[in-house]
Parts: structure tokens; sequence; C-alpha cells
């Protein structure tokens, strides 16, 4: 059986986010140590499109975590987790947040994207535009770059797809061109 059909059955055809019954997609929740249908959720094109764009986020559409936080799925309660920590600006969020209760393992993996962890402004990776920037993400080179040590040139709309972060420089990320693992100067990338 597919992840999807087993996700359907398990979610009885619903957002396990915020219920919605339409256009419902296969979302990975990152960090997973589980593979297969464990570290998968279904959820509605809404609420994917608002968890891989932040800026996009209406706190409103997230009043559904109140429900969704109480599933018994460990993959539900990590997102549910990480949205309240996102939204924790908002009070209510920080209420639902105090009554939240996950096991070491399941607070583990929730912490593992960085959010609930108090972050120094300075130590954000961010693109061209200012959108921060997480391990995993894809960019697209918005300049034409010449690879050192490598005898090509990046051209600028390449898709620079799962980067991850240089941790002692918040300028610097890493990524696969060609073939080939180099550094990029985040000045010179966009989120996609």
């Amino acid at each position: 059986m597919s992840i999807e059909r087993e996700l359907h059955k398990r979610s009885g055809s619903r957002c396990e986010l915020s219920g919605s019954n339409e256009d419902l997609v296969v979302y990975q929740v990152p960090y997973a140590s589980e593979t297969g249908i464990d570290a998968h959720i279904l959820i509605s094109n809404t609420c994917k499109e608002q968890i891989e764009n932040p800026e996009t986020t209406d706190a409103n559409h997230w009043r559904c975590l109140n429900d969704s936080m109480w599933s018994p799925v460990p993959a539900v309660q990590v997102m549910a987790w990480r949205m309240l920590h996102r939204l924790k600006v908002e009070g209510w969020p920080a209420d639902l947040l105090e009554m939240m209760y996950l096991d070491d393992d399941t607070l583990n993996w929730a912490k593992a994207s960085g959010d609930g962890v108090e972050i120094d402004e300075g130590s954000l990776h961010k693109d061209s535009n200012g959108a921060v920037l997480s391990a995993g993400d894809s960019v697209v080179l918005i300049k034409d770059l010449e690879v050192k040590g490598a005898n090509f040139t990046a051209k600028r709309g390449t898709a620079v797809r799962n980067i991850t972060l240089v941790h002692d420089n918040p300028e610097h990320i890493e990524g696969r061109i060609s073939g080939q693992r180099i550094v990029i100067l985040t000045r010179y990338v966009k989120k996609s």
C-alpha cells in the first residue's frame, strides 16, 4: 500500500492539521528518524504553503491546532508544536504550548528544525531578499558564479536543491551544482 493511501486511511481523508478535506497532499515532516508513513502527514495545500513559506502565515488559519495538537500521531504532534512555536507571539499559541505534552523522542524531533530555540538574528542564514534559509531548502542563483577550482561557471537561474547551512558563517550555504559540492554566498541566491 502506498504512503498516500495509508495516510488517507489513517486520517479519514482529512488534513491532519486543519481537518480540511480539500487539496490534500503528502508532507514529509523534516528531520524524522523514521521512514515511511511515520515520517509523513496528510495536509491541505494551504497548510503546506504556510509551513514552507512562513511569511505567508495566517495566524487565524492555525487555530485548528487546538484540536490537532492532541493527535496520537507523533508526526502530527511535531508539526503542531513547530507551528505553535512560530506563532507564539500571537498569545494563544503560547497557552496551547503550555498544555501540550510530547515524549522526549518526539520533542527532540520537533526541536530539530530550530523552532522554539531562541536564535540570535545575526546567526540566521538569509537569501538576497531576506528570507530565512533552512537546511534542505531549494534556492536559485541570481547571478552567474565562477566556481573556483572546478573550472566552470554556475549560471544564473540554476536551481540548487537540498542545501546545507554552514553553521559558523551565516553568509555561506553548501549545495551541489553540476555534480560538485560547493560553498555559495547567501547574497547570490533566492529561496524557491
